[in-house]
């Protein structure tokens, strides 16, 4: 640029000094001095201005992120009316009375939105498709690509700078309808979205390239519903929530009535238990018992004094006498009680 640039000062200062010159000889003329030195170098200084005015109208210089298309009047030149190769990044010379229509390589976003000031179009510029099921939905969306740097001769010759409006725009909301009709909406706002969004990216990758133009990303920004359907949709919300808190609750006494039913199940299981324990004690209890009673009658049947003597120690040491109901027996044979006679004096 800075060459370009220096080209022009220097073809402007020497056409400067070409008048200026010529503005001299004009003065000696009058004055009937001698000019033919001055003419000659007047003559020479016009010569190189137009060459450098020449060079400096045929610079071209290139940016990194730039390509150029050449366009000729010149048939020698270009019989088609255009150069087919591209001009790339750098510093160019052309024919003077060429054009060059210069095409930015760099990354384009592209966005329909219904937020009036997010898209390229202000206002509402969402894409409204239908669904397969027949739900009108309205997608944002925001498109990146850019120009194919080997292909802008060509886009130029077919689209020039209206691919934005005429081939980036309504291609990506006819594809975009039309894979929208591929699938219901439940699929489009829950499982599928990805599905769809790439189903898109593949559509428009190929049309882009049929076009000169490489597709970087298919962004799907967000995903609207008509007033109706957001109502039903967050109606059915509202349901399925009301039913989820009723399966909790009926989950929850159900585990509550499960606790309980292990609860009792366990104090049943103790008592069962301590039941159990409490009739083998007793059975236990039980045949020790009887295996006593076994062991004492053996004994009482060889000394059968014996069963007299356990009676007797059993009684208070000072007790001679016991009154028993007249209807009750004698357990046992009581021993006959000597006493001795004792004599009263008169």
């Amino acid at each position: 640029m800075a060459i370009v640039a220096l080209f022009r000062g220097l073809a402007t200062i020497l056409w400067f000094a070409v008048i200026l010159i010529l503005g001299v000889v004009i003065t000696r003329a009058a004055k009937k001095q001698q000019t033919k030195g001055i003419i000659s170098f007047w003559f020479g200084v016009l010569v190189f201005a137009m060459v450098i005015s020449v060079i400096s109208a045929g610079i071209i210089f290139m940016e990194p992120n730039e390509r150029g298309v050449v366009v000729s009047p010149y048939n020698f030149r270009a019989p088609e009316g255009y150069i087919k190769d591209a001009l790339t990044p750098g510093l160019h010379w052309i024919v003077p009375g060429e054009m060059v229509e210069r095409y930015s390589i760099s990354r384009k976003t592209y966005t329909m939105s219904a937020g009036t000031s997010e898209g390229n179009i202000v206002g509402d510029d969402s894409i409204r498709a239908r669904t397969k099921d027949g739900q009108e939905v309205f997608i944002d969306a925001s498109i990146i690509f850019q120009v194919d740097s080997l292909k802008v001769t060509q886009l130029h010759i077919e689209w020039q700078d209206r691919y934005r409006e005429e081939l980036v725009r309504p291609t990506t909301r006819g594809i975009v309808r039309d894979v929208a009709s591929r699938y219901g909406i439940e699929e489009i706002v829950s499982s599928q979205r990805t599905s769809l969004e790439n189903a898109i990216t593949e559509a428009l990758s190929e049309k882009f390239i049929e076009n000169n133009l490489i597709l970087v990303d298919f962004v799907l920004r967000d995903i609207h519903f008509s007033e109706d359907y957001a109502v039903a949709v967050e109606q059915k919300q509202i349901a399925e929530q009301q039913a989820q808190q009723a399966k909790f609750v009926v989950e929850s006494k159900k585990q509550e009535a499960e606790q309980a039913r292990q609860v009792a199940q366990g104090v049943a299981d103790a008592a069962v238990i301590a039941a159990q324990g409490q009739a083998d004690a007793r059975l236990i209890q039980a045949e020790a018992e009887a295996a006593a009673l076994e062991l004492i009658n053996d004994v009482i049947q060889g000394k059968p004094d014996l069963l007299t003597y356990q009676y007797i120690t059993k009684l208070g040491p000072d007790i001679d006498v016991m009154l028993l109901p007249n209807d009750s027996p004698f357990l046992f044979p009581l021993p006959n009680l000597d006493v001795p006679e004792t004599t009263v004096q008169p």
